[in-house]
């Protein structure tokens, strides 16, 4: 059985359009000892959401008859670079900017572009958005808000 095929069902808590294996928090999941474990690194330390989804994940292994164990590991650290291309994909047309593979922590330096209108004048509104891993923009042409990924 293919188990993160099985694990794409369960929407991101805070994001719901992308799943948790396209947000990149399934490292790995593997039969051991007659169970399922699946490792899961939290996008942010505090994360809120990281209860949540390993209720879910026990809850959709129980439904298909699978054992599991959860195991949640800090290292290596996530980082958006782990988000798939799909992912991005589905963020921009939800109207969340992701960050660009590759960028650091100085990206808010950046220009980012509007998911609106695609313009780049935009303006930092708050490092902290709606959830940790986001911050707060607004476009200054069509003066939409929007939520921008932090990348880490």
């Amino acid at each position: 059985m293919d188990y993160l095929q099985l694990l794409k069902q369960i929407p991101d808590p805070e994001i719901p359009v992308i799943d948790i294996v396209e947000l990149g928090i399934v490292r790995e999941a593997k039969l051991v000892d007659n169970r399922v474990e699946v490792i899961i690194t939290p996008t942010y330390s505090a994360c809120p959401a990281m209860f949540n989804i390993e209720e879910d994940i026990y809850k959709l292994m129980k439904e298909n008859n699978i054992e599991a164990k959860v195991t949640t590991q800090l290292f290596p650290v996530w980082t958006t670079d782990w988000l798939t291309d799909e992912a991005r994909e589905k963020l921009k047309n939800y109207g969340i900017v992701p960050p660009e593979k590759g960028h650091d922590e100085n990206h808010l330096k950046i220009p980012i572009r509007c998911p609106r209108c695609k313009s780049t004048h935009t303006k930092l509104i708050s490092r902290f958005g709606s959830t940790l891993c986001k911050a707060s923009y607004q476009c200054n042409d069509c003066l939409e808000p929007f939520d921008y990924f932090k990348c880490h």
